[in-house]
């Protein structure tokens, strides 16, 4: 496949991660207080699904763990914010089941390669590393404000989770440097500034 069409898949699938980040920021910036609307995580639930094809066709298991981990909390937090009923049930249907068919499909066509995914040349061993602590680190945000949430039985998006998400996207930062990887580069940055500022208005708001 060329690389300009895998390149568009990663830059739409930042897009829309950025979109929703915007979303969530001009909200909370009117509301004086960190929100979370429906759209960012309907967002977020397609941006997923284009990253991690995205992941598997750069051959970067780093991407490709990160979006597997978070794809069915953006569906469980739109449960929470009872939107997700809302959709068409076959539109339920397609975004639950078409992820685990993909897996299911490549891996009995013998299109998913354990060894393949682990060795690819262009990133050293200490430099996959980094990528997938850096993923998890980014990752784990959403199974503590899943857990948080859970706990509150709302969609909430506390403190610690902005603190992981700005850890977890200065490291994808460096990962994304020394990758050279411009469409991990272009979406953190973005990223990291509203992650900031919503660590101050959690600040202000608690004060």
């Amino acid at each position: 496949m060329s690389n300009w069409i895998i390149y568009t898949i990663g830059f739409l699938a930042q897009i829309l991660f950025s979109s929703r980040l915007v979303v969530q920021w001009i909200t909370s910036e009117k509301k004086r207080k960190v929100i979370t609307p429906t759209l960012f995580w309907t967002l977020s639930l397609i941006a997923s699904f284009l990253l991690f094809v995205y992941g598997y066709l750069r051959q970067d298991f780093a991407i490709m763990l990160g979006q597997s981990l978070t794809y069915y909390i953006y569906i469980r937090n739109l449960q929470l914010q009872n939107e997700w009923q809302k959709f068409p049930k076959a539109i339920q249907w397609f975004l639950l089941v078409v992820p685990i068919l993909i897996v299911v499909y490549y891996f009995n066509n013998n299109k998913i390669d354990i060894t393949f995914l682990f060795t690819n040349e262009d990133i050293p061993v200490w430099l996959l590393i980094l990528g997938i602590v850096s993923q998890v680190v980014f990752t784990f945000r959403f199974i503590y404000q899943w857990i948080y949430s859970e706990k509150k039985k709302s969609s909430t998006l506390p403190f610690g989770f902005w603190a992981l998400s700005l850890a977890g996207s200065v490291l994808i930062l460096v990962y994304a440097i020394l990758r050279k990887d411009p469409v991990l580069f272009t979406g953190h940055i973005l990223g990291a500034i509203i992650y900031s500022r919503n660590l101050v208005l959690i600040k202000k708001y608690n004060d």
